[in-house]
């Protein structure tokens, strides 16, 4: 239903008003307590071979919805109605900001892809928080933390301690995204120097906390094997408990889509399928490389239970899905589960 008749409909508008519509409907639809039983009893699979043990965390799938969906935690009881084991709300910034001017979000459907420059374009900390206070016991929500684009990056730790300590008790992770292309001069933070200090300065504040709450990094694809060596060690020295690979990519190379058209989009970062290949690549290094000793979120170019598969198998702890959802529909969680069982049950035959 959702390939055939809702995305065709969908998809006649320009991506960000599409989301927008979706999100409406959903809210609506699925506030109604009898939708969102059926909802939940079409979509959702629980099996105990699902079932993942993380950060002193019980997660009922590994299979979550990753940041930049429900970016001001609006619709995160509906969502969680789709069967996922967590969802990760934000990237939220201390204060509202507009985000970039739009046009800024662009499909690339030969690629089964997406190009955005959002912006961090959010609500702001103190609607979140407030949105939050009445969360259902019981789901695992991640609260996805950046600074305002006015915020100089020396000034940085200073958004990041005001968001960590506002959602602190309502939230059970925390991901500091230093990653996104579209926020001037962001990913200078994921050099050395800086990002050590910057996560210093958040787990000094994680560690006075009477039950600390799991800190982790999300990371671009763009990084070089010296720079994810770099995180590697970092990963050592200041004692997070994991990384989110991968972000979206600037690399916009290889694309099925007409050069021209791609241009004519312009800047912003790449999701979807095209991201697929590399974000995988960042995995199995970072893995490689740091001999297992911290566990991944796997997010990039997820559509099906075999993307899903070759994930866990380069070394995936949990995933994440976004444009994959955005593409495939909500069915896409309960395919991904359902496939992974099947594949349990298979190799322990």
């Amino acid at each position: 239903m959702y390939k055939g008749l809702i995305r065709p409909i969908l998809f006649q508008f320009n991506a960000e008003t599409a989301h927008k519509i979706a999100f409406r409907f959903m809210k609506y639809s699925l506030a109604i307590r009898w939708v969102r039983q059926i909802v939940r009893a079409r979509y959702s699979v629980n099996d105990p071979r699902l079932e993942r043990t993380l950060f002193g965390l019980h997660f009922p799938n590994p299979v979550g919805l990753a940041a930049g969906f429900d970016k001001d935690a609006e619709l995160y009881k509906e969502l969680s109605s789709f069967g996922f084991g967590f969802i990760e709300v934000g990237t939220v910034t201390p204060m509202p900001q507009e985000g970039n001017p739009k046009p800024r979000m662009f499909r690339l459907p030969q690629d089964k892809s997406l190009i955005n420059r959002m912006g961090f374009n959010n609500k702001g900390l103190e609607g979140m928080v407030e949105r939050l206070k009445a969360r259902d016991k019981g789901l695992i929500i991640g609260g996805n933390i950046g600074k305002n684009k006015i915020t100089p990056n020396e000034q940085a730790l200073e958004d990041y301690t005001q968001c960590f300590e506002a959602l602190f008790p309502h939230v059970d992770y925390f991901v500091v995204n230093v990653s996104s292309p579209n926020t001037p001069n962001l990913r200078a933070l994921q050099d050395k120097a800086p990002l050590s200090a910057l996560l210093k300065g958040v787990q000094a504040l994680n560690q006075k906390k009477n039950s600390p709450k799991p800190i982790l990094l999300k990371i671009a694809p763009d990084l070089s094997n010296d720079a994810l060596d770099d995180i590697v060690e970092l990963m050592e020295e200041t004692k997070i408990d994991g990384l989110i690979a991968t972000n979206t990519t600037i690399d916009c190379s290889g694309l099925n889509t007409d050069v021209a058209e791609v241009e004519a989009m312009g800047a912003g970062g790449l999701s979807g399928r095209a991201l697929k290949e590399r974000s995988t690549e960042v995995l199995r290094y970072l893995k490689t490389r740091s001999n297992n000793s911290f566990p991944i979120v796997s997010v990039g170019g997820i559509f099906t239970a075999e993307d899903a598969i070759e994930k866990l198998e380069a070394g995936a702890d949990l995933l994440q899905v976004y444009t994959g959802f955005i593409y495939e529909g909500p069915s896409i969680i309960k395919k991904i589960n359902k496939g992974i069982i099947k594949h349990v049950k298979e190799y322990r035959a």
